[in-house]
């Protein structure tokens, strides 16, 4: 059933509820894990058995994503397991959020921005486990049984999807060569689906509002306090960001900045030199 729920206030921001979650039943997963930082030690080893009755809370930000969302959130729907699904909108001019509402899932608003739309879905959320997912993004069948089973050590914090850049065009194609070296040196973006434990997200503060590479601030974090997971099955998700741009001048553009954000340089700065990705799409 969908229904305004009222206005709600937390640590400052505002969110304005305008749906309700649905709910599923769960089945077994098996998946790969990544070798552990160094940082794990200084936490619990001890298992935890609670694969049955974690609950997952799929957080979804959006800015003018109508094309999608129907279709990334009924994909959700689908997957077989306990959780809740909260899509925050950073304020579109189309029609997302009504579309959104029309699937029967929680919608929230929130300033524009991608860390701060995910932080405010991450305060409303009721779930054991955070997945914060794109939303031109589609799920394999079984992601949150991977989820779970993955995170049955309790030195595993979070961890992220292998990814698939939808579509036959040769950046789609270039895309899903290269984010698996990326992973080899260490390094994934916000798009692979990230998820992390519900304690350790706000133990390390969750997301901060910063407008460019509020996912590789986060993961730095996250990798200080435990064991972050890459798991082997992916994700698909859209390509659209880097079509009908050349890939090499695209690619360089985007080493640079990161290059620059490890070297000290403030996130707000780098955001003058990459505007267009956030104005499209959250």
């Amino acid at each position: 059933m969908v229904g305004s729920r009222g206005t709600a206030e937390t640590d400052g921001l505002p969110r304005v509820l305008l749906g309700e979650n649905v709910t599923h039943p769960s089945e077994p997963a098996i998946t790969a894990l990544a070798p552990a930082p160094w940082a794990w030690y200084f936490l619990k080893l001890e298992p935890v058995c609670l694969q049955g009755s974690m609950r997952v809370s799929i957080i979804v930000p959006t800015l003018n994503e109508e094309s999608h969302i129907v279709g990334t959130i009924r994909s959700l729907q689908r997957l077989s397991s306990e959780k809740e699904i909260i899509v925050v909108d950073g304020g579109s001019t189309d029609q997302t959020a009504p579309l959104a509402c029309a699937q029967n899932v929680l919608v929230l608003e929130a300033p524009q921005g991608r860390g701060i739309q995910m932080h405010v879905g991450a305060l409303e959320s009721t779930g054991d486990v955070l997945w914060f997912l794109h939303a031109d993004t589609i799920p394999p069948p079984h992601a949150l049984e991977h989820i779970r089973k993955s995170l049955e050590a309790r030195s595993s914090v979070g961890g992220n999807f292998g990814l698939l850049f939808n579509g036959p065009s040769r950046a789609a194609r270039q895309l899903t060569g290269i984010y698996p070296l990326l992973r080899i040196i260490g390094l994934c973006y916000g798009d692979s689906g990230i998820f992390v434990r519900r304690d350790v997200y706000h133990q390390i503060g969750g997301f901060r509002s910063l407008p460019l590479f509020e996912d590789l601030d986060l993961l730095r974090r996250l990798r200080r306090v435990g064991r972050f997971v890459h798991l082997n099955c992916r994700i698909i998700t859209s390509s659209r960001r880097f079509e009908q741009r050349n890939f090499a001048l695209m690619w360089l553009h985007w080493t640079t900045l990161q290059l620059l954000y490890w070297c000290g340089v403030p996130p707000k700065w780098l955001s003058r030199w990459y505007p267009h990705v956030r104005r499209a799409s959250a």
